[in-house]
């Protein structure tokens, strides 16, 4: 991930300083209850966890608040930039067991130089680097023995997967690109929202009043995220387990999108291993 999208990639830091402008306590905890569901755990105290493509920091800010003993990074340096606004907002000068970095999940030596986990956690950030299966064993990598990964992954769809990477392409193009993409698909997300409502006899706007609930994000800034979540790759489930498992992951949970979207894995390193 990088901050322009000059150069084929989305600014996915852009997005993510705009969504800490409605980032509130209601979101937080709903991104403390997201990962509490997901882990089966109610704290994380003496964990150590890894938050790989922080993002905006709210994933680590929720860990941080769980208890947990937290390092994050994200290659896009205006993504950098939110996790530290965050920890200086929520944390200030008692977030000495939250460490925020810049770096890339692809270079091993960096990683490597961040230690063992007990957590590491990389939800939807994998599969826009490019070189996603690399990201994914430097990230499994750094899971000590009994340690969990956490990760969340573009669901493969087939022929609508590789028609959702031209889309990509073509809005990080330039200016036209966003343009032409974002005159098509914004007015369509807004009808399928509104058709939501009516069909579950709800006022307009309720759908999107509650997305918050979805790890306390946002709804308009997914939208953004999604048609411009460029480079993108996919994986479908059993490719993901079969990977794991050969590196020496067995699977604890998995909670699967119904259609395009981010499946979440969530798997235990159940052997030693050497880097």
């Amino acid at each position: 991930m990088t901050s322009s999208t000059t150069t084929g990639r989305f600014a996915f830091g852009r997005n993510w300083r705009s969504f800490l402008e409605v980032v509130d306590e209601g979101r937080i905890e709903e991104s403390q209850h997201a990962l509490q569901s997901s882990l089966g755990r109610e704290r994380l105290d003496g964990w150590r966890v890894l938050d790989i493509g922080s993002g905006s920091g709210l994933s680590s800010l929720a860990m941080y608040r769980l208890g947990a003993k937290v390092v994050s990074f994200d290659f896009d340096q205006d993504s950098v930039i939110c996790t530290h606004d965050l920890r200086e907002r929520h944390a200030g000068e008692s977030g000495s067991d939250w460490q925020v970095f810049a770096g890339s999940v692809l270079d091993g030596e960096f990683m490597r130089g961040l230690g063992d986990f007990d957590l590491v956690y990389a939800w939807g950030a994998l599969h826009h680097t490019g070189r996603m299966w690399l990201a994914v064993d430097n990230a499994a990598a750094r899971v000590k023995p009994g340690g969990v990964l956490l990760l969340a992954l573009y669901n493969d769809q087939g022929w609508r997967s590789r028609a959702w990477w031209w889309i990509k392409r073509t809005y990080c193009a330039g200016w036209a690109g966003r343009a032409l993409v974002g005159a098509i698909f914004y007015p369509l997300f807004a009808a399928y929202a509104f058709t939501l409502d009516l069909r579950n006899g709800q006022r307009p706007g309720t759908h999107a009043r509650e997305y918050r609930r979805n790890r306390g994000m946002s709804l308009f800034h997914d939208w953004r995220d999604w048609l411009g979540g460029f480079p993108f790759e996919v994986a479908g489930p059993d490719v993901l387990h079969a990977h794991l498992a050969a590196l020496g992951f067995e699977p604890v949970k998995e909670l699967l999108a119904p259609g395009w979207g981010c499946n979440e894995f969530v798997h235990r390193r159940s052997d030693d291993r050497g880097d």
